[in-house]
């Protein structure tokens, strides 16, 4: 039932969106925007009953752009973060996205970076256009190193391209653990259950002392950080 009313609402609040798009992409008002699709996230935990808990965002400073790096579980996980986060968080996503009608503008004038997977340099142009974002209009990005969700909640192995983003903007990396969200929607079910979820956010790590030679070093410390929670 609570899924149905989700699908019925959100119908809606997407209908909803198409003024709220075209009158703050005339007017350049990418906050607003944002605030209404943060706002369409909130509504959604609220009927599918998710309640979560948070520790340990207080311990970051909201005007400094950083990169969170979350262990990846369920589709949930975005939508969640984006409820919770202390600030609005841009993402990397396939460029495909992008294609979807209205999605797809939302998302670019958002601020939002495409990824193509074909083509030589495709990912470094993505990496590049992110880093230019975190350090003109200081953005901050969320990131999953895994790449994919877990089928399991084991952490999988992680991807460079994140942490060449942090190292080519030296934003700090966040790391961030959720736990929960794979036994309310786990990856190949689209039926989203109600219950608890658990989100960790971790000391910043700064990035400024290290380089692609001590790469594995900084992937390293910011997996264990994220498994110490989980």
């Amino acid at each position: 039932m609570r899924n149905i009313l989700l699908v019925l609402v959100y119908i809606i609040l997407l209908i909803l969106a198409v003024p709220v798009l075209l009158v703050s992409v005339l007017f350049g008002l990418r906050d607003v925007f944002i605030a209404y699709g943060r706002w369409m996230m909130r509504v959604g935990r609220r009927i599918l009953g998710i309640k979560v808990e948070v520790r340990g965002l207080d311990r970051l400073d909201p005007t400094t752009p950083c990169i969170f790096m979350s262990n990846h579980l369920s589709f949930l996980d975005g939508p969640l973060l984006m409820t919770i986060l202390d600030r609005p968080a841009r993402v990397i996503v396939k460029r495909f996205v992008f294609r979807i009608p209205i999605r797809g503008l939302g998302m670019r004038f958002s601020g939002y970076v495409p990824l193509d997977k074909e083509g030589h340099g495709a990912g470094k142009t993505s990496i590049a256009r992110a880093a230019h974002l975190i350090r003109e209009k200081r953005y901050s990005f969320l990131i999953y190193p895994e790449g994919t969700r877990s089928w399991d909640g084991n952490i999988q192995p992680f991807r460079r391209g994140g942490f060449f983003l942090a190292l080519a903007c030296e934003a700090p990396i966040v790391p961030v653990t959720i736990r929960g969200t794979l036994e309310l929607m786990p990856r190949g079910k689209w039926l989203i259950r109600k219950g608890p979820v658990q989100i960790a956010f971790h000391e910043p790590i700064p990035v400024t002392d290290y380089t692609q030679e001590t790469l594995a070093e900084l992937m390293e410390k910011v997996k264990d950080q994220v498994s110490s929670a989980l």
